[in-house]
């Protein structure tokens, strides 16, 4: 596992707060980066392989953005403790949702929403020109397999990227910029992560 920034203090996490409530964004990148920890804290009780804790970290963090995003201060509770709450409840939908994987799930069910308030279906994600109906109807017989190549083949930081910049999971949709931000790293590294994990979608077909 991997180490992460030392968590806030009190004092900090109330002042960081306040900031984030005022409209400060950096205040709310802080918050994520530095209850990073407390992700991998809960993570470790799932008792994974190490290749799944990965995935699970990433699950994670979508709880704790949730989290920082509602978080209700006024309430007296401190931020890890709802924060705790959110990242479980995250990674309990998650793996519900491998369990379930093998049901049939159409293509065209909605995952998300765009800013604009469109919705967004995985059939939009893999970004195919084919308009041939046989072809549709194979990919839909294949959805199973889909969803497999999207939890297995594709690396952590692929699936993350994915995720955020879509919603999936019911999640935030966020920008490249943003979630470069958020990750710490540049803009145009988020924009080659997202094409490389569509490219390997679009090429299973």
């Amino acid at each position: 596992m991997k180490s992460f920034p030392t968590p806030l203090t009190p004092l900090e996490e109330k002042y960081y707060i306040q900031k984030y409530t005022e409209g400060d964004l950096e205040a709310k990148h802080i918050l994520i980066e530095r209850n990073l920890r407390l992700v991998a804290h809960i993570v470790k009780k799932y008792h994974q392989s190490e290749e799944e804790q990965e995935d699970l970290l990433s699950i994670g963090t979508i709880g704790l953005i949730k989290a920082v995003m509602t978080f209700n201060a006024e309430k007296g509770n401190r931020l890890a403790a709802y924060a705790s709450k959110c990242i479980d409840n995250e990674i309990l939908m998650y793996l519900r949702s491998r369990k379930k994987v093998s049901r049939e799930i159409s293509l065209y069910e909605p995952i998300g929403t765009d800013r604009e308030g469109n919705e967004i279906n995985l059939y939009d994600i893999i970004e195919t020109d084919e308009e041939d109906v046989p072809e549709r109807i194979y990919l839909k017989e294949n959805v199973q397999k889909l969803y497999e190549k999207v939890e297995h083949e594709l690396s952590a930081r692929e699936r993350l990227v994915l995720k955020m910049r879509y919603g999936l999971y019911n999640g935030e949709q966020y920008t490249q910029r943003e979630i470069a931000r958020q990750m710490g790293i540049s803009r145009s590294y988020v924009s080659r992560i997202e094409k490389s994990a569509v490219e390997k979608l679009r090429a299973f077909f």
